[in-house]
């Protein structure tokens, strides 16, 4: 089968993608060109960036964002807020030199290849969104379009003129109070350089990454925002001076910033500064641009999306008995913002020298399913219905036999699958070489129905249930470091083995929209004692 002319939608891509391992879809032997790879951040010519204020916005616990029990001020959503939402999530935080097997670790000492942290996780790309800020004329600077700077923590002026009109006229018939807007793209060549046709699959997730955050975030600062999924993208597009198959906005998010005057008209007005590219070689991917393009044009069936969506929510099957009762999960008592300051990637440092306990396991599962229910205009006011749902192959948990569950986080149970798990299968399924999976206590996958999804929403379904998949990794890695547990998420695994070992009855090669898949794969457990490390923070 030629790949390339056969994959044109979503649902063809994703089949693809999870069945890569057995059928590639590319060269296997390609290697990036790291030596001409995109820069990070996008750099306007004779652009400078606008410092964003210095402000200590007090946030509430990340167990209390995450359960909802923060109470939401009614007020608005200021710009110290804004820029400290921005430093937390987006901004570097500091360089990291922590000695690791992941394949970077040679490189790491010098400062052009440093790496630098920063409270959002993403899936490889580093910096592989683009955070546009529209501001009105009842915001604090100039009206006009704005890029954000996540090395410099400022933004840059891209635009003078009031084109909130533009942006409602977008999002109609969604309603967004006041005149502030964030809008999220992804630059394709910024992770395509290093993930070529994978780079889709790993992008989509990373905007609910972002999005997760900062749904903890402003819940946290009592103001909680409602990201946008479904709108006119041309129109944006347009508005960015982007080319879509280039860039494309993948979430509008309103800032509540009080009432402001309705604006008169609708000028079409458009951002013409370009960014300055730093590869000398762009390379573009057919594949990717028809799936993208697959996702933009395609229509939604009538009615609301939540309702629709019902239809694709996953279940786990309880009928199997033995049910463990795990520990009361730990409470996540630190704070949003120290949480997002303390995350990070394991990259092979963790040990099985001391088992992982019930009461940290059930913490990370438990904020893996809350943090996935991610309120957007697809869903109703609790983030509902869910798309995703977790398991567990237990490896070296206290009390937990060695097998695989479905976790129930109502009961907050284990439902024992009765496979059995063993290193070899983690290591042999595994396709990187920077975690042992011998020393790793247990493997959460993050699985879903997404033939489901995109047959009761549309090809566009696709993106909305990679957000999901992203928010759920980012809250699990912000729990695992609440509790000071290792975390690490991987895309890098063969999810066809995955699904023969956890559901034997499957038949694969029948495809139908009942089929659950796991999507990502999330390692947890304790580090190595002592190990070397260097973390020089920023802020």
């Amino acid at each position: 089968m030629d790949t390339e002319q056969a994959i044109d939608t979503a649902s063809d891509y994703f089949d693809a993608i999870v069945r890569r391992n057995r059928s590639p879809m590319e060269d296997l032997g390609f290697k990036p060109d790291w030596a001409d790879q995109p820069r990070k951040h996008n750099v306007y010519p004779g652009v400078s960036p606008i410092p964003l204020p210095a402000a200590k916005v007090p946030l509430a616990s990340l167990e209390e964002s995450l359960a909802g029990q923060v109470p939401a001020n009614g007020g608005a959503f200021t710009m110290p807020m804004l820029s400290e939402m921005l430093r937390d999530s987006y901004a570097y935080g500091g360089r990291r030199l922590a000695v690791t097997v992941n394949d970077d670790s040679v490189a790491l000492p010098h400062y052009p290849l440093a790496i630098w942290s920063r409270g959002t996780a993403s899936g490889g790309g580093l910096y592989p969104l683009e955070i546009y800020w529209v501001c009105g004329p009842g915001g604090p600077m100039l009206p006009g379009v704005y890029n954000y700077s996540g090395a410099q923590h400022g933004v840059q002026r891209l635009l003078i003129g009031d084109v909130t009109s533009q942006v409602r006229h977008a999002i109609a018939p969604a309603e967004a109070a006041g005149d502030q807007f964030l809008l999220v793209t992804i630059r394709f060549w910024k992770n395509a350089f290093k993930y070529r046709t994978f780079s889709y699959h790993a992008v989509t997730m990373d905007v609910g990454t972002a999005l997760g955050t900062w749904q903890l975030w402003s819940r946290a600062a009592g103001i909680p925002l409602r990201p946008l999924l479904n709108f006119d993208e041309e129109a944006l597009n347009g508005l960015l001076g982007v080319r879509t198959h280039e860039e494309s906005v993948f979430a509008v998010v309103p800032l509540p910033c009080g009432e402001s005057p309705a604006p008169k008209g609708r000028p079409e007005l458009r951002v013409t500064a370009v960014p300055r590219e730093r590869s000398r070689t762009v390379v573009r991917h057919p594949m990717v641009e028809r799936v993208h393009a697959s996702t933009v044009t395609a229509q939604s069936p009538g009615g609301s999306p939540a309702e629709r969506l019902k239809a694709a929510s996953p279940g786990h099957d309880g009928g199997r008995g033995g049910e463990i009762k795990l520990a009361d999960p730990l409470p996540l008592d630190v704070t949003v913002r120290k949480a997002l300051r303390g995350r990070r990637s394991s990259f092979g440092r963790f040990s099985a020298q001391h088992s992982l306990g019930q009461a940290e396991l059930g913490a990370v599962l438990r904020a893996g399913t809350l943090g996935a229910r991610l309120v957007s205009d697809v869903k109703d006011a609790a983030g509902t219905p869910a798309l995703t749902r977790l398991a567990v192959l237990a490896n070296h948990v206290d009390g937990v036999p060695r097998d695989a569950y479905d976790y129930d986080v109502a009961a907050n149970t284990l439902l024992p699958l009765g496979v059995g798990v063993s290193t070899s299968f983690l290591q042999r399924n595994y396709l990187l070489n920077n975690y042992n999976m011998e020393q790793v206590a247990a493997v959460v996958t993050v699985l879903a129905r997404p033939h489901a999804v995109m047959a009761a929403t549309g090809q566009r379904g696709y993106r909305f249930l990679n957000a999901e998949v992203g928010a759920a990794a980012q809250a699990m890695y912000l729990a695992a470091a609440a509790v000071n547990i290792g975390c690490g998420a991987a895309l890098g695994f063969d999810n066809v083995s995955y699904v023969e070992h956890l559901d034997r009855r499957r038949d694969l090669s029948r495809d139908d929209d009942d089929q659950e898949w796991p999507l990502l794969i999330v390692m947890l457990g304790h580090e190595r004692q002592k190990a070397p490390d260097f973390h020089f923070r920023l802020s």
